[in-house]
């Protein structure tokens, strides 16, 4: 039988939060519908939609009469409500790397604010050409870089030994640099690339039109 699961995410598919949410879902092989809000409209402050999420952000995802919001959280509610062995891991089962996947998910979603300003992801989805970076990318390009690099010295193609979702966000801020152009060293714009194969993210694509 199927679960009865929904996801919200922004109608234009540039959310990379809810990207994230949604390949968590298809990394866990789980049945679920897809409801586009439309921001630019203001769906998110209609009294419905506050209903589901009363922060009025997107992504949500519905479970029978249970709404949650934030990626982090929808990630860490599917891990626990659909657990391993059943359904495939979002993150490592060893404590020390999951809290280091975690470690990474938190950073890149409460810094960078220059990068993510300057390199929005309608780089990576719609083919927008940005201007030059500023001082301030070029310092959050320059700290990417250097805590990218040093995660993945050991030259594997994950962050540890299998895919974790710490691995698609990465990735992701990853190409809002290779997308653009901008400089790179080859490691990284290889593992980006190769992450971006990832079979949710191809889906995600596909689902834009």
């Amino acid at each position: 039988m199927a679960v009865p699961l929904t996801l919200y995410v922004d109608a234009h598919f540039l959310s990379p939060y809810a990207l994230s949410a949604y390949v968590a879902l298809e990394k866990k092989g789980l049945d679920f519908e897809v409801r586009l809000v439309d921001l630019e409209q203001g769906d998110q402050r209609t009294a419905p939609f506050l209903h589901r999420s009363p922060i009025g952000k997107i992504p949500v995802l519905a479970h029978l009469d249970f709404y949650l919001a934030e990626s982090s959280a929808i990630a860490e509610y599917l891990e626990h409500a659909f657990p391993p062995p059943d359904y495939p891991a979002l993150y490592p089962a060893d404590p020390r790397p999951r809290a280091q996947a975690r470690q990474i998910q938190a950073w890149l979603r409460s810094d960078l604010h220059a990068l993510r300003r300057e390199r929005p992801t309608e780089v990576i989805f719609e083919g927008m050409r940005p201007g030059p970076l500023s001082d301030a990318g070029h310092c959050d390009a320059a700290r990417l870089i250097r805590v990218a690099s040093a995660m993945l010295a050991h030259g594997r193609p994950h962050l540890f030994d299998a895919w974790c979702l710490a691995d698609l966000d990465l990735a992701l801020m990853i190409n809002r640099l290779a997308i653009a152009g901008d400089s790179l060293p080859d490691a990284l714009h290889t593992y980006a690339q190769a992450q971006w194969n990832h079979p949710g993210v191809r889906h995600w694509l596909a689902s834009r039109g």
